[in-house]
């Protein structure tokens, strides 16, 4: 392990980052399996709402873990804060590449990105002691 710190020195220091980034690192290969299911079996585009709300909670509570677990203190404010970074960068993307409007749904998810996140990063900051 240390062989391949020495030959890449990059890593993101500040909790929040790292959680956005095994987030989305996350959602990726979340998003790649899904497409695979989609093009290997008979599942239909309208059959995957529901495993794109698991695939983003997974992303989110990932995050939010990584982000507790980089943290000194404050676990749960740290994997909160990834969680509605996150949920503001999907809204974002929605809204900029699939013209969707912004209504008070999106709060409501805002408010539940914001819960998953907090409690991966209470589990991160919890298992990093």
């Amino acid at each position: 392990m240390e062989l391949i710190r020495r030959w890449s020195p990059f890593r993101l220091a500040h909790p929040i980052l790292s959680g956005l980034f095994y987030a989305f690192a996350w959602m990726l290969l979340g998003a790649l399996i899904l497409s695979l299911l989609l093009w290997l079996t008979q599942m239909q585009e309208q059959d995957l709402s529901l495993y794109t709300y698991i695939v983003h909670a997974f992303a989110m509570l990932s995050g939010g873990f990584v982000a507790g677990k980089r943290s000194t203190n404050k676990g749960w404010y740290q994997g909160g804060i990834t969680g509605i970074l996150y949920g503001l960068i999907v809204l974002l993307v929605g809204f900029l590449a699939l013209d969707a409007g912004m209504n008070a749904k999106d709060l409501l998810h805002l408010g539940i990105a914001f819960i998953i996140g907090a409690g991966g990063g209470m589990f991160g900051i919890n298992l990093s002691k």
